[in-house]
């Protein structure tokens, strides 16, 4: 079956580490040669600047995975394709896998539309608002205070709507959750779970997924054990219950997974690469439909795509 995934953080860990190899490190959870053995059909890659970067240099640092992704991902292996649209993914033929370019946190632009443009006009088509901390669009989950979007960030966030452009709330505070829900026209969470089933201040309450739906928003289910499970160890069938309670709210056509490879050290068990998908696949079809499993893995982030 295909997959679309909606977060990961490979480019981070080979900005990291420059000698990693794309195709098969075994320092990566998502290589070159596992999505093209497990049935990847899109997948996300973030541009996720760490905290110990000086301000003055993110938004070089954020260039510089651009060109990683750029240089290291897509060019050297001609069966993946850069897609930033329903009709890219339409054009890829059987063999060929999407990849998709996503920013999380806008700590790189600082106060510059001009460097949001920028990035969107080299592909970048999801925008996460913060990582976990304040920057000059919003508070994350993490601050204290927690305020809501600045009015840069509001602007930047109708620059994403007249880009359609997703705006992703995954990492943002309350405030700036509900603040978004008003103003933008394309809302996700690549990377979030349900509060109700792990009371993690990185998950939704039942009113935030019940927004997200009605806005025809999307929940990316994460593989991220302290956001499946408070024992703080997961497993597969720690991810259907959240896919469950998700579908109870009414969230069946707005739900898939966004795994949160490499932005993790941690992993829940059967689920420790992309390989574990083959395993998630199994369990999926013996508790609902092959057309319902095909909308959480495929069709149901496709479906929302702006444009």
């Amino acid at each position: 079956m295909k997959i679309f995934d909606a977060h990961s953080d490979v480019l981070y860990k080979m900005w990291m580490d420059p000698t990693i190899d794309f195709k098969d490190s075994a320092n990566l959870h998502i290589t070159y040669n596992r999505l093209k053995a497990s049935g990847s059909k899109v997948q996300c890659f973030a541009i996720y600047i760490p905290e110990e970067v000086k301000p003055e240099s993110r938004f070089e640092v954020a260039l510089e995975m651009v060109e990683i992704f750029y240089t290291k991902i897509v060019a050297p292996f001609p069966l993946l394709k850069l897609v930033r649209t329903k009709e890219d993914i339409l054009a890829l033929k059987e063999e060929e896998i999407g990849v998709l370019l996503t920013l999380e946190g806008c700590d790189a632009i600082e106060q510059s539309i001009v460097r949001l443009q920028s990035l969107l006009r080299l592909g970048v088509s999801s925008v996460g608002l913060t990582w976990n901390y304040a920057n000059y669009v919003a508070d994350g989950v993490g601050e204290p205070r927690g305020g809501g979007l600045s009015t840069f960030g509001t602007e930047v966030v109708r620059e994403l709507n007249l880009a359609s452009v997703w705006t992703d709330v995954s990492h943002l505070s309350v405030r700036g959750f509900w603040d978004v829900i008003e103003v933008a026209d394309y809302p996700i969470a690549s990377h979030s779970n349900a509060k109700a089933i792990c009371n993690h201040r990185r998950n939704l309450d039942n009113e935030q997924i019940e927004a997200l739906i009605k806005k025809n928003g999307m929940i990316g289910i994460t593989f991220v054990p302290q956001f499946l499970s408070s024992h703080g160890h997961a497993s597969i069938n720690d991810v259907l219950r959240h896919l469950d309670y998700i579908c109870s709210l009414g969230g069946e056509n707005h739900v898939g997974f966004g795994s949160d490879f490499d932005g993790i050290t941690d992993t829940t068990s059967g689920l420790e690469n992309f390989s574990g998908y083959e395993a998630l696949i199994n369990m999926l079809l013996k508790h609902y439909s092959e057309n319902q499993v095909k909308k959480f893995l495929f069709n149901n982030f496709m479906g929302t795509l702006p444009i």
